[in-house]
């Protein structure tokens, strides 16, 4: 199931990590600063989709440390909800590629391959260039790898370059030093991100109120993912909708 966007629209992505098969929360993507929101991961996909969400974001931590598809029992289960599904964490084979298109996914999220491993890089924009989506998660604009365990001297802003002339065509910027922090996306450092990509760019960590998804949004944001925030009951999806679409017509006046 491809999914595009229009210039009218944004992706609401609430978010779903799991980690030893449960829902949890990282603060800064530290895995010994952890919360866990649900034993069983799919239960809040399903209060997402029922609170209207058309779109999913769902990663597999215990795969983005090891470097393989940990979760992806659970992967699969919530992609048979029915609603749109983009999972990232540890996708670094292309029999994991497959088996996550097979089950119906529809965004295909790979990050440290993506910077390490040029050649699985290539062979996976031939199987699926449409699905395929870039993270590039950076603390102080700089790209970290595995799991957000190593940290390199790569800017994001050089970054994404580079694999746009290689065929990617979306990419998620992910503000570690936000992620989870509930304190607001580091807005600045995005407009850079943005400002040199020619596609489209989805913003994550530390969004935690309606004005930022507006001026996001207004900013030509292509999605914002949510996460702590929904969780601790801060932000309600509903809210996240409006403010979505208020950021629009903003940007289309």
């Amino acid at each position: 199931m491809s999914v595009r966007l229009t210039p009218n629209m944004i992706d609401v992505l609430p978010a779903i990590d799991i980690r030893g098969g449960r829902c949890v929360r990282l603060v800064q993507g530290d895995y010994d600063r952890e919360t866990v929101f649900d034993d069983d991961p799919i239960a809040p996909a399903r209060r997402w989709i029922d609170e209207g969400a058309e779109m999913l974001h769902v990663i597999d931590l215990d795969g983005a440390r090891e470097g393989r598809a940990a979760n992806a029992a659970f992967v699969e289960r919530i992609a048979a909800l029915g609603k749109p599904v983009q999972v990232g964490g540890g996708i670094r084979r292309l029999e994991t590629v497959r088996r996550y298109l097979e089950a119906g996914v529809s965004r295909i999220i790979i990050g440290t391959a993506a910077v390490t491993d040029r050649d699985f890089l290539s062979d996976a924009l031939k199987l699926c260039s449409e699905e395929l989506t870039v993270s590039v998660d950076a603390k102080g604009g700089r790209v970290a790898l595995n799991g957000w365990t190593e940290e390199s001297e790569l800017p994001a802003v050089a970054l994404i370059p580079q694999l746009e002339d290689l065929g990617v065509r979306r990419f998620i910027y992910t503000d570690i030093a936000s992620d989870g922090m509930l304190g607001g996306h580091d807005e600045a450092e995005f407009a850079c991100v943005a400002g040199v990509a020619r596609s489209p760019v989805t913003a994550a960590g530390g969004i935690a109120h309606p004005m930022q998804i507006r001026r996001l949004a207004a900013n030509g944001a292509a999605g914002v993912i949510l996460g702590r925030a929904l969780y601790d009951g801060r932000l309600q999806l509903s809210d996240a909708f409006d403010a979505a679409a208020a950021g629009i017509r903003e940007r289309t006046c």
